[in-house]
């Protein structure tokens, strides 16, 4: 049951840094090497999220999953903002934070699927 959230952990940190790490240090790189270098690090995220996506299917719901995914998201893209891209936190990311709590209060409130 926790294993595709670990999965999806580690898929959103190369999701995270395919899309958006490249701007730290490859601004004044070719277009297209930037695009190769960011697929390579998708397809390390995809060989995560793709096997997380149908272990947690048999525990979660789609929209239960999604939600999980969504969180997951935010928690590690607020994490890469402050420690990889030295951006400052903002009262946004508590915000959205808790309308991802509400999201998934929605999605769980009635508990999960039967397998």
């Amino acid at each position: 049951m926790f294993r595709p959230i670990i999965l999806l952990m580690f898929s959103n940190l190369f999701m995270t840094f395919a899309w958006y790490g490249h701007l730290k240090n490859m601004n004044h790189k070719p277009l297209l090497l930037v695009i190769l270098v960011s697929w390579g690090i998708a397809f390390f995220e995809y060989m995560l999220q793709v096997p997380a996506n149908r272990i947690g299917f048999h525990y979660y719901s789609l929209g239960q999953l999604k939600v999980i995914q969504e969180i997951i998201t935010m928690c590690v893209f607020a994490g890469f903002c402050y420690l990889y891209m030295r951006q400052p936190l903002k009262l946004d990311f508590l915000w959205a934070g808790i309308c991802l709590i509400g999201a998934a209060y929605f999605m769980f409130r009635g508990g999960l699927p039967n397998p």
